[in-house]
């Protein structure tokens, strides 16, 4: 990851987070779950445990909201004694966000995000002006979700609203436990991009865990790859881990393809985007566009909504008898943003069938990425590493020499 500038650090709201010897043992088991943890975690930063079902990866992050309490050890969160704090008082300042959502059902999605700021006592005026902030700030628009019930949302939506309730009353860290683990591999690439656009404008503190290598090197800052009682194997950046697994176990993580995981390293903005799609907004005319189209002989139109947010392709032959762009044409089933790594691109090509609209910080349109681009990075990684590989044997044999 790059090195942040010192105005980064200066805008960043998480908090540093210490974990030092801790351990928790249930009452008639013999092992310990967590066997003498330590840890720091950085602030407004993103760490991701990774580890096999049952090694103790949540129970951890759950100790340090206190959902579950450590047997012995001390957890400091931003300096003070997370152990010495009421519990209420701790867990008002800690969002939380976990795999079903677990938005109360009889509430309506505004009532779900405002729970903490009125558990916090904040006034009705800004309540509101925090549930519509931060409705936006997850792409749900307020005037068509304020009033919805979680039954009629779609997982993702429901995630995002579970997003955003755990961020209303701007909790300096954030504990994620497999929030995006219940919901469709495009819908969570989608939240994972979100997920970073927000850390990008908020800088967080935030603990994820994840059975998911691959999303734990697309979001982490750092990834702790967890054994058996979160025995920490290896805690590094993901470039790190990829290049040189600690120990067989990570290895066995790591998975092979280990340089084609170097494309999820890698996001859609550090390439270049193209501008030749001809895109055209919902409202205007059919008959326009097609004229347009057959001007640039370009086949296909992009259609943007009032926001400037792609929504579908339509192609010249769709035009003929449309009286409107509102319903013609083939909807989007995949988008990426300027967030996604290139791997999430590179799928996205595959479920469209070419090129894929790529989205700015606020869903707006800010060009495509095509195939070609991809696959001359690829050639660009190979190369690099065939090199790696070659220096490597060439300071081998200088020292046998």
């Amino acid at each position: 990851m790059a090195e942040h500038t010192a105005t980064e650090e200066e805008n960043v709201s998480g908090v540093e987070i210490e974990l030092d010897h801790v351990t928790k043992r249930y009452s008639g088991t013999r092992a310990p779950a967590v066997d003498d943890f330590s840890m720091v975690v950085p602030a407004g930063k993103i760490v991701v445990f990774v580890g096999p079902s049952g090694c103790g990866k949540t129970t951890t992050m759950r100790m340090i909201n206190r959902l579950i309490e450590p047997t012995s050890g001390r957890i400091t969160i931003g300096g003070q004694d997370a152990l010495k704090l009421d519990v209420d008082t701790l867990r008002r300042q800690i969002g939380y966000a976990i795999q079903q959502a677990g938005l109360f059902p009889h509430f309506t999605v505004a009532q779900n995000i405002a729970v903490v700021p009125g558990l916090l006592g904040w006034d009705k005026k800004k309540v509101t002006a925090r549930v519509e902030e931060m409705m936006d700030l997850v792409g749900l628009d307020p005037a068509d979700f304020r009033d919805r019930y979680p039954r009629q949302l779609s997982g993702g939506q429901q995630q995002r609203v579970g997003v955003a309730r755990a961020l209303a009353a701007d909790p300096p860290v954030l504990l994620m436990d497999e929030p995006f683990g219940a919901v469709d591999p495009i819908t969570r690439g989608n939240l994972q991009d979100e997920l970073l656009r927000l850390q990008t404008d908020l800088k967080k503190t935030i603990v994820f865990v994840t059975h998911d290598f691959d999303e734990a090197v697309k979001l982490g800052d750092r990834i702790a790859v967890l054994g058996n009682q979160s025995k920490i194997l290896q805690y590094d950046t993901p470039e790190s881990i990829l290049a040189n697994p600690a120990d067989d176990t990570v290895a066995g993580f790591v998975g092979a393809g280990a340089s084609l995981k170097q494309l999820t390293l890698l996001r859609v903005r550090d390439v270049e985007l193209q501008q030749d799609a001809l895109t055209t907004t919902i409202d205007e005319s059919p008959a326009d566009v097609r004229e347009k189209l057959s001007k640039t002989r370009k086949p296909f139109a992009l259609v943007l909504d009032h926001r400037r947010r792609p929504i579908r392709w339509v192609h010249v032959r769709e035009l003929t008898n449309a009286t409107s762009l509102g319903s013609v044409g083939k909807p989007l089933r995949d988008i990426v943003s300027l967030q996604s790594t290139l791997q999430d691109a590179l799928e996205a090509m595959l479920a469209e069938g070419g090129s894929v609209p790529v989205t700015g910080p606020r869903g707006e349109y800010a060009g495509t990425i095509k195939l070609d681009t991809v696959i001359s990075t690829i050639q660009q990684l190979r190369d690099e590493h065939a090199d790696d590989h070659l220096e490597e044997h060439a300071d081998e044999d200088g020292a046998t020499a």
